[in-house]
């Protein structure tokens, strides 16, 4: 089973292209930070979507866009001008999904009477179990 499910954040705009067919292709990059306590650490993996995938991502993500993405992996490989071999690894994404969004409102903080608790409105005091 080949089945990839990755959240993180882009690191760039996403760039799109269209092939002689018009298909659309989108290329990014997402950052993943590594669980660790002690050491922060982040994994940047190269990925891939292709028509509709493509140019939702393009259209509706950007640099900081925090995404969530499901797909495979795919590798690779390619001659540079130098003559040598390039191995590549990509995530070619199937499906993408919002986790934040965009005009997120930040919450009203409550009301605190300078002690960090929260002030108990008038006439609540009544109905609280307690005293």
């Amino acid at each position: 089973m080949n089945k990839v499910i990755l959240m993180g954040r882009l690191t760039r705009d996403p760039e799109i292209r269209y092939t002689q067919n018009n298909m659309a292709v989108a290329r990014f990059s997402i950052a993943i930070d590594r669980p660790r306590a002690q050491d922060k650490a982040a994994d940047f993996p190269s990925c891939v979507a292709f028509d509709k995938a493509a140019e939702n991502i393009a259209k509706y993500f950007g640099k900081g866009s925090k995404i969530l993405i499901s797909g495979h992996l795919q590798t690779g490989s390619y001659k540079n001008r130098n003559g040598d071999t390039v191995y590549t690894t990509d995530v070619i994404v199937e499906t993408c999904e919002f986790v934040e969004s965009k005009t997120t409102p930040a919450a009203p903080e409550p009301a605190t009477d300078g002690d960090g608790f929260m002030n108990i409105p008038d006439g609540m005091q009544e109905s609280l179990p307690f005293d």
